[in-house]
C-alpha cells in the first residue's frame, strides 16, 4: 500500500494533509509538545513519530533529525502545511529523499509508482498536472484544527525518537504582532473594494456595508502595495490571499486576471461598477451597473 509522511511542526491544524493522505498508510513526524503529538495521534493517523520536548529550541533546528527519519522510510508521498517551520521540515526532507517539492497544488494523488500533482497555471486560467515517478514533497495550506478520537483507544501509537536539533539557538521571548492578521481564506462573506474607491475616507462605505453583511474587508492589489491603504493580508489576487466565501461583493473592482484568480473559488459574485463593459461585470452572478457611492449606500440602507 502506498504511504505517506506527514510534517508537523508544532500545530495540529492538519485537516488537509489528512484529506490529501486519504487511501494511503500514514505516518506523522511530529516536532513540538507531546500535546500536539496526542492531537495529532487521535486524529486518524496510522502511525506518530514524536522527537521529544522541544523545550525552547526553535522547530526549525529539528530539520535534519527530520530529515533522517524521512529519508530512512522513503514514503511516496510527503506533506507539510505552508507554515514557516513546517517549510523548512519540507525543504529538508525533499533533499534528503532526493524529490522535488510543489507548493499550493490544487489536487495530490498517489498511483501507481509515483505521484500526481495538479497546480493552477497562468494566473488561474489552466490547471496543470505533473506526474512524478518516486516520492514527492508538497506544501499545502495546513487547513482547520484535526478532530480527535472520541477516546484514547482510537488513537495512533506515539513513537517517541531522541532527537538532537542542530546548533545553540533558543528562543527568548515570544511577543504577539501588534496587529490582528486576518485570514480571508475561512472567511464566509467578504466585501472587497478597487480603485473606483476615489479616497481613503471614502473606505466607511464599503465598512458600513461589510458590517451589515457580516463580511470580511478585502482590496484588491493597487490599494493594498500601491496607496497602502490595507495590509497586505487583505488583498485578494494571484500573489494576494486566494479565498472561497460563499458570498464575494466587489466594489469599483474592474476585474483584471490578476485580481479575479483569488475569489475563483468564491460562491455568488456581487459586481458594483460604473462600466456595463468590466470585465468583472460580465463574469458576476450579479452586477449593479451605477456610480458605488449611490449603490452601496441604497444596498446598507435595505439590508
Amino acid at each position: 500500500m502506498s504511504t505517506s509522511y506527514l510534517l508537523v511542526a508544532g500545530d495540529a491544524r492538519i485537516e488537509t494533509l489528512l484529506s490529501l493522505a486519504a487511501g494511503t498508510t500514514t505516518t506523522a513526524v511530529v516536532v513540538g509538545p507531546r500535546a500536539v503529538a496526542e492531537t495529532v495521534a487521535a486524529s486518524g493517523v496510522d502511525a506518530v513519530t514524536w522527537l521529544g520536548e522541544p523545550g525552547d529550541t526553535p522547530l526549525e533546528a529539528y530539520a535534519v533529525a527530520v530529515a533522517g527519519i524521512v529519508g530512512a522510510a522513503r514514503p511516496d508521498l510527503v506533506l507539510a502545511s505552508a507554515r514557516p517551520a513546517d517549510r523548512v521540515l519540507a525543504g529538508a526532507a525533499a533533499v534528503a529523499l532526493g524529490a522535488p517539492a510543489f507548493t499550493m497544488p490544487t489536487a495530490v494523488a498517489v498511483v501507481d509508482g509515483g505521484v500526481e500533482i495538479t497546480r493552477s497555471v497562468f494566473g488561474g486560467i489552466a490547471l496543470e498536472t505533473d506526474r512524478v515517478a518516486g516520492p514527492a514533497v508538497v506544501v499545502v495550506d495546513g487547513g482547520g484544527l484535526v478532530a480527535g478520537a472520541d477516546d484514547a483507544a482510537g488513537a495512533a501509537e506515539i513513537a517517541e525518537v531522541a532527537a538532537a536539533p542542530v546548533g545553540t539557538l533558543t528562543v527568548v521571548e515570544t511577543r504577539p504582532a501588534t496587529r490582528a492578521e486576518v485570514d480571508l481564506g475561512k472567511a464566509g462573506r467578504i466585501v472587497a473594494v478597487g480603485r473606483g474607491l476615489k479616497s481613503q475616507d471614502d473606505l466607511a462605505l464599503a465598512e458600513a456595508l461589510a458590517a451589515k453583511l457580516g463580511a470580511e474587508l478585502a482590496c484588491s492589489r493597487p490599494l493594498a502595495e500601491g496607496l497602502g491603504w490595507f495590509t497586505h493580508d487583505r488583498y485578494v489576487g494571484v500573489t494576494g490571499a486566494h479565498v472561497a466565501p460563499e458570498l464575494y461583493v466587489a466594489l469599483g473592482i474592474s476585474g483584471q486576471l490578476q485580481h479575479t484568480v483569488g475569489a475563483r473559488a468564491a460562491g455568488t459574485v456581487v459586481v458594483v461598477n460604473t462600466d456595463g463593459n468590466a470585465p468583472y461585470v460580465k463574469e458576476a452572478d450579479y452586477a449593479v451597473v451605477g456610480d458605488l457611492y449611490d449603490v452601496v449606500p441604497a444596498l446598507t440602507e435595505a439590508l
